[in-house]
């Protein structure tokens, strides 16, 4: 059983937050909490697990006033809650593990509640394909971070990529880069590692040469830009 498995066993009901927000496992995201409904959920989980889904849902795409049983979202922790006066909060979470939501619970609440099963990747791909693919997409990211982290100016070393998992590496750069949701929704539920990096490598190759000609320049012309969280890409 993975760590992230082992986490939430025994936890197969959440509450269900939809958000135009697409979480990657291993993410972390600031949220502003503030209708009541959903002031009470985080009371609610605050008191139990601090686990709650959220679920991607674009409310204007669709006559639906939540998302469909079956739609696909993660599992996010709370870490971190800075309570306001007037009853809203700041919070900070991080992605867990994804879930594919069963059914909607009838249980009171004012906020969603949903029966929820979880899934990962799959475990039977090419081992040796897996593994040429995470080092060139690792190589083709560090260049690509590199290129981004001089354009911005930032004098501190960029921190090196942690040794871990090709699938947690796959969720970590899908994270970094400023994605259209469709794309990174995409990314988020399929449940093959070779075939997220493989995305991953062509868009990270279609930028590559562009940013780092772009860091030449900012370069030679002293001219710093703007320090960002996250990469823009065109996929």
């Amino acid at each position: 059983m993975s760590e992230a498995l082992e986490k939430v066993r025994g936890v197969s009901q959440l509450p269900i937050f939809p958000l135009p927000v697409i979480l990657m496992p291993g993410e972390i995201i600031p949220l502003h909490i503030f209708e009541p409904r959903y002031r009470k959920m985080l009371a609610d989980i605050q008191a139990g697990n601090n686990f709650f889904g959220l679920s991607y849902f674009e409310p204007q795409e669709t006559e639906e006033a939540k998302p469909p049983a079956g739609h696909l979202g993660c599992v996010a922790e709370v870490r971190e809650v800075q309570q306001m006066e007037d009853g809203r909060s700041n919070i900070v979470v991080s992605g867990v593990i994804r879930y594919s939501l069963e059914e909607y619970a009838e249980d009171g609440e004012p906020y969603l509640v949903g029966n929820i099963s979880y899934f990962e990747d799959r475990e039977d791909e090419d081992v040796s394909k897996l593994s040429a693919l995470t080092e060139e997409v690792s190589k083709l990211f560090t260049r690509v971070a590199d290129a981004a982290h001089k354009i911005s100016g930032e004098s501190a070393p960029l921190p090196a990529l942690p040794d871990i998992a090709p699938q947690e590496l796959s969720f970590l750069i899908s994270a970094a880069f400023n994605f259209e949701n469709e794309m990174k929704y995409e990314l988020m539920k399929t449940r093959s590692t070779v075939k997220r990096l493989e995305r991953l490598r062509t868009v990270l190759k279609k930028a590559v040469k562009k940013i780092e000609e772009t860091a030449i320049i900012h370069q030679v012309s002293k001219t710093n830009g703007h320090s960002k969280k996250k990469i823009d890409l065109d996929p």
